[in-house]
């Protein structure tokens, strides 16, 4: 609640991944008293096995179906949403996303993202070659598509989290409800 004791939009969180989509979607969601859905930890708690395991089991097409899956059953949620890095590569996923504002890009630096997420297991993408490298790859493609989707950018890179948390509220505290 605000100082003028109105609820605010439940907000849906995008970007790269190490853009602090989950840690920062913890702290939105606290603040606004909502449950935080994180569509990764939601798809491993369906499916039953890692992300990981999921892609090397079924590959990445199977991944992607079952994320549009996740995403539509919890879009209309009262609640915040920290999707997965690439929700942005489905024609359909940006749709909804468009549809059901308001959505906030974490926007970071490839130099940025690689020094947090460099070694992390758990992300199949970077499994095999440079961290930077890949994720400039991701940067290029997915930019265009996180700002297509997105309401508000925040560029993250030299940001502390308690910054780009004021940052959202601010934002959040701007945005129109019903």
């Amino acid at each position: 609640m605000t100082s003028a004791n109105r609820t605010l939009a439940s907000p849906i969180l995008i970007g790269l991944m190490g853009s602090g989509k989950s840690s920062l979607g913890k702290r939105v969601a606290g603040i606004l008293k909502l449950p935080l859905i994180d569509l990764d930890d939601y798809i491993v708690a369906k499916a039953g096995c890692s992300i990981p395991e999921i892609f090397s089991q079924y590959g990445e097409a199977k991944f992607r179906a079952m994320e549009t899956e996740a995403l539509k059953e919890v879009i209309h949620k009262h609640a915040v949403i920290a999707t997965g890095g690439g929700i942005v590569m489905s024609e359909e996923n940006r749709g909804l996303l468009k549809n059901n504002p308001p959505v906030i890009w974490l926007k970071a630096c490839p130099e940025f993202l690689a020094n947090r997420i460099d070694g992390d297991k758990n992300r199949p993408l970077l499994a095999s070659g440079n961290t930077l490298n890949k994720v400039k790859e991701l940067a290029a493609i997915r930019s265009p598509l996180y700002q297509e989707c997105s309401n508000f950018c925040l560029p993250r890179d030299n940001m502390k989290k308690k910054e780009a948390l004021d940052a959202i509220m601010q934002f959040l505290s701007t945005w129109p409800t019903d």
